[in-house]
């Protein structure tokens, strides 16, 4: 299940839920009771970096680019 960061414009707490995608753009209240919140934008990093931590690099060879990176589309 998706988890959503909101914060509470009225004491300022910061706080995140879990719930489904469905209910995603749903008025949340805050830990401390308060309902003007607003749901913050969360930035998701996905990166091509090997279990070692170290990022891949793509294979080298006669590839152009091109849609597939083969070569094959000239």
């Amino acid at each position: 299940m998706p988890r959503y960061d909101f914060r509470c414009r009225s004491c300022g707490a910061t706080f995140e839920l879990r719930r489904p995608m469905a209910q995603a753009g749903a008025p949340a209240v805050c830990p401390q009771g308060h309902e003007d919140t607003v749901k913050l934008l969360s930035a998701v990093a996905v990166t091509g970096a090997a279990s070692g931590g170290a990022p891949q690099q793509a294979p080298s060879g006669n590839g152009g680019g091109g849609c597939c990176g083969g070569g094959c589309c000239g």
